[in-house]
């Protein structure tokens, strides 16, 4: 198996290891091979009853994809990223169909990729040091990994709130947006891993979840659908500034700050998403959207802004949302060639 994968099966449980703690296990090619395999693997044993994915080290789950790999392969001629999109989310559509417990143990930081492979399980744990986000719109990217699927299943406007922002949200906040099931204390992982080896995974669930604390993101839901129920990013924006809670200018600020190319894909992405029907049918948008975002400038100009310079100064073009027309928007759900194809 590749390194920065452990996978092994211990008294029928089949635990899944992302192993690269110093990238806070961050995701490349290999690893969304090797995980492939043993869920495959896994999925057709009769010996493995049930599935744990965790992190290896204290930071968290998964910071997400390579980006800055991402970057040279958009500086190049796109290859590498567009194979490795295209096998990441077939890997996401396979956990969300996948026939038995996959338990997805969402500690400490959980971004992007790392939403992919955890929250689409179909038993979700979140923790209290929990740290969820879909930033892509930092990075002139665009939400993926079936995260457009969740978002626009969230309650009320609480989806377009963490796609616009790119915040990060607890976990509490997780389980109110529809992206995790289950709470457990970080106190209490290890041994909930241990008691679902010895007494199966609702056995596990009984003895070590609690009730979450209330999430702080939906006391504000009442602004939150107000404000984002409007037709354009810049009426969005509008609205939370002009508005009289400091939370709402805060968002606007903050938005503010991203590309307004991948603001406007984004906001018809999630809405776009809502109306198809299956996960893998999202997959479908958001490998055209990812495809397209390789040709924009952005996506280069925010990942050297971020993770490359590091000078947190990308220079967007467009520079406004004003600038935005309908038309580049609807570049990026063209097809892409070729499609995917489950």
């Amino acid at each position: 198996m590749n390194p920065d994968i452990l996978a092994r099966v211990a008294d029928g449980v089949g635990l899944l290891t992302l192993n690269r703690p110093k990238a806070i296990n961050s995701l490349n090619l290999p690893m969304v091979t090797a995980m492939t395999t043993a869920l495959t693997t896994w999925a057709d044993d009769p010996a493995v009853t049930a599935v744990v994915l965790a992190g290896a080290g204290e930071r968290g789950l998964c910071a997400g994809g390579d980006v800055v790999a991402i970057y040279h392969s958009a500086k190049a001629d796109g290859a590498d990223a567009r194979r490795f999109w295209y096998d990441e989310y077939l890997l996401n559509a396979q956990i969300g169909r996948f026939p038995k417990p996959y338990v997805s143990l969402m500690d400490g930081i959980v971004m992007g990729g790392g939403v992919g492979v955890g929250a689409h399980a179909n038993t979700r744990v979140v923790t209290d040091t929990t740290k969820m986000a879909m930033p892509e719109v930092g990075i002139g990217f665009i939400p993926d990994v079936g995260g457009t699927y969740l978002l626009s299943r969230a309650p009320g406007n609480l989806g377009l709130h963490a796609a616009l922002t790119g915040a990060p949200f607890s976990g509490p906040d997780a389980i109110a947006l529809g992206f995790a099931d289950h709470y457990v204390p970080h106190s209490e992982l290890d041994a909930f891993t241990a008691a679902i080896t010895a007494h199966g995974v609702d056995g596990a669930l009984a003895a070590h979840a609690v009730e979450p604390p209330p999430s702080p993101l939906a006391a504000h839901s009442d602004w939150i659908d107000e404000c984002y129920a409007h037709d354009t990013v810049a009426e969005i924006v509008a609205a939370l500034a002009g508005h009289a809670s400091p939370e709402a200018n805060a968002a606007a600020e903050l938005i503010g700050t991203r590309s307004p190319i991948a603001l406007s894909v984004t906001l018809a992405a999630v809405r776009r998403a809502s109306e198809l029907a299956t996960l893998e049918d999202v997959l479908v948008q958001e490998y055209r959207v990812s495809c397209a975002s390789l040709r924009s400038h952005d996506l280069v100009e925010g990942i050297r802004a971020q993770l490359v310079d590091k000078d947190r100064n990308p220079q967007w073009s467009p520079a406004t949302l004003a600038e935005v027309t309908t038309a580049d928007i609807e570049t990026y759900f063209a097809p892409a060639e070729p499609d995917l194809v489950f």
